[in-house]
């Protein structure tokens, strides 16, 4: 059993399987995307019809997650999580069953397994959340975006040995693989007691969540901009972006989630914003530099990995109470799924910007950003920090007394 620096236990040994199954969907998430991503390599397809398969596949994730998280409470958790991963396995393996893809077909099929994905998402999520000791949650969840992301990467690889119908059977199986995991009899929890349903109202009525909230929006719609013009200039750095960005953010990820459980969560969204900022603002300066490309790519991923492993896995669980995670969870990543869309949209609009008032900009927004943070609180009780760092202190001084007791000695 893995345990906190406190040693008491990260999360509850026979509720381990919510990590496990995490894993497994969000793995078949980056596998399903690197699929329609081969799809819409086809030349034959248009600027506007991947933008309608890509805004297609986001809004059926946006859209399910809302139904899921309304459906999730007329439905035992672990019985809702079991039936969603039967239908992920289901749709799966739809394409599987096509001879030919017309935009039609892709169209359904991008629907079906968005709908697949989206549908539990919340509820795996809360459920993690319910799952976890505030105090230990970043380190599970750096943990997860470490291995997800790695694995990802290697998996990328991997299936360009294969055809296609091979690909999709594989990440069929995947997602089949994580009905195995509910032999660790997961247990329904009670939390009757404190269990509030809240609506989407009151959530966005939380003044916490909504200060968090605008931040994480105006970052993913910046880096929905932006992306257009980065792809374009990045393109001279193919390998080292597809390789080395997401290595140095899944290391990123496990380092900020380590530290989101010493230092806070704020103090860590802070200091991704601050990152991804000074990142802007070398590139705006020096754009047709190859140091400035290579300066930005190490502190982009670094900072990518920071707010993601906040704003996907922490923060929403921290501000939710027990047993009502899944309406947070939702609106939470609203903003993720929609910076897809954006930055198709913004394309033709965006790429006559000159690239240094297109990255100044950037800064400064991301500056506007950091405002609302500076009101909001921070998600971690102060109680946990003052006792790390008391922990310390006494680990130092017991050092220092056995260095001092050896010498008289």
């Amino acid at each position: 059993m893995l345990r906190a620096f406190s040693g008491k236990p990260h999360i509850i040994r026979k509720d381990f399987f919510i990590v496990i199954l995490l894993f497994n969907v969000l793995e078949w998430f980056y596998m399903v995307s690197s699929w329609i991503n081969s799809v819409l390599n086809s030349p034959n397809l248009t600027h506007t019809q991947n933008l309608l398969i890509w805004a297609a596949y986001y809004t059926a994730i946006i859209g399910s997650s809302i139904v899921g998280s309304i459906l999730s409470k007329r439905i035992s958790r672990i019985n809702f999580l079991y039936l969603w991963m039967v239908i992920g396995i289901v749709t799966s393996l739809s394409p599987v069953l096509l001879s030919n893809f017309t935009l039609i077909h892709i169209l359904i099929i991008c629907i079906l397994l968005g709908a697949s994905f989206g549908l539990g998402m919340p509820s795996c999520l809360a459920y993690f959340a319910d799952c976890t000791l505030v105090e230990n949650r970043g380190l599970i969840s750096g943990i997860i975006l470490l291995t997800t992301n790695l694995s990802a990467s290697f998996f990328a690889i991997v299936f360009t040995m294969f055809n296609l119908m091979v690909y999709l059977m594989i990440f069929a199986i995947w997602r089949a693989f994580g009905l195995i995991i509910f032999f660790l009899m997961p247990k329904e929890k009670n939390t009757s007691e404190t269990k509030k349903d809240s609506s989407f109202i009151s959530v966005l009525h939380d003044k916490n969540f909504f200060l968090y909230f605008i931040a994480w929006l105006m970052f993913c719609l910046i880096d929905g901009f932006e992306w257009p013009i980065l792809r374009e200039f990045l393109a001279d750095f193919h390998s080292f972006t597809i390789i080395l960005g997401p290595i140095i953010g899944s290391f990123s990820a496990f380092v900020a989630g380590l530290l989101c459980d010493w230092v806070g969560r704020k103090r860590m969204v802070l200091y991704g914003f601050v990152t991804l900022g000074i990142a802007y603002a070398v590139i705006g300066v020096a754009p047709a530099t190859s140091f400035s490309w290579f300066f930005y790519l190490a502190f982009a991923s670094i900072s990518s990995g920071i707010l993601w492993v906040t704003f996907i896995l922490i923060l929403w669980g921290d501000l939710s109470q027990s047993g009502s995670g899944e309406k947070y969870y939702v609106i939470g990543e609203i903003p993720y799924f929609l910076a897809g869309i954006v930055q198709l949209l913004s394309a033709p609009y965006v790429m006559p910007i000159p690239e240094a008032s297109a990255f100044s900009l950037a800064s400064f927004f991301l500056f506007l950003a950091v405002l609302p943070l500076m009101y909001a609180p921070e998600t971690l009780p102060k109680k946990k920090i003052e006792f790390r760092r008391l922990r310390k202190y006494v680990e130092a001084a017991k050092k220092v007394k056995e260095k001092y007791v050896g010498k008289e000695d």
